[in-house]
């Protein structure tokens, strides 16, 4: 057999170079064109709520089936205070694509804003049992608690409110409003206790002082 000379190998491996070639560029394109591609979820975090709403609205365009367009459309949504389109879009996510927890759980905000109170209820109770460590639980459980208070059911507020603030234990608003929910029960040393929390987080929460005083004075009478 005749050795392969000089020229030869370099004439064998020009289509190999040709491949590489292709590969590369084909990657530095596709690299190129994620680096340019909208995104969404980026947008929301940094607040730009519309350019993200519209931006999924083009995704679903093109994937009728993308989940997490249909997450970050409803997030982008409640943002923008469109409660009604975003209970609009989180039900067709809900039964056309899946019954994602987030998705569950943004139509709980969309029904307590709309004044839905027991749809609201029921999708909260769905997100604890679907996600019962999610990101969202204290929340969940905190705006179960406005929800019970708007029914007047106080011990159900009470519950709620409670079991919020074991997940987010320093957040004196949600204080504030446990000792509202005990000043509307007439549980005036309880109620007390939850404006004193709330101001030993934040001394100067003009609804935790206003709160304690009226207690206070109702208690001296």
């Amino acid at each position: 057999m005749r050795p392969v000379t000089k020229a030869r190998a370099v004439t064998m491996s020009r289509p190999r170079r040709a491949a590489a070639a292709i590969a590369a560029f084909a990657l530095s394109a596709a690299v190129a064109g994620a680096q340019s591609r909208p995104d969404a979820l980026k947008m929301y975090r940094e607040g730009r709520y519309e350019e993200s709403r519209t931006t999924c609205l083009a995704e679903i365009s093109a994937d009728p089936a993308n989940i997490e367009s249909y997450v970050v459309l409803v997030w982008s949504l409640l943002s923008l205070e469109r409660y009604a389109d975003a209970e609009l879009y989180g039900s067709k996510a809900y039964t056309s694509v899946r019954k994602d927890p987030r998705i569950v759980e943004a139509l709980g905000e969309a029904a307590f804003y709309l004044g839905k109170n027991a749809q609201a209820i029921e999708r909260f109770k769905d997100y604890v049992n679907l996600l019962p460590d999610g990101a969202r639980i204290g929340t969940v459980y905190y705006m179960t608690g406005e929800t019970y208070l708007r029914l007047e059911r106080l011990q159900h507020a009470d519950i709620a409110m409670r079991t919020a603030l074991q997940y987010e234990p320093n957040n004196a608003y949600w204080w504030t409003r446990l000792g509202y929910v005990r000043e509307r029960a007439s549980d005036w040393s309880n109620a007390v206790a939850a404006y004193d929390a709330a101001l030993a987080i934040n001394p100067g929460l003009v609804d935790a002082v206003r709160g304690k005083e009226r207690v206070v004075a109702r208690t001296r009478r």
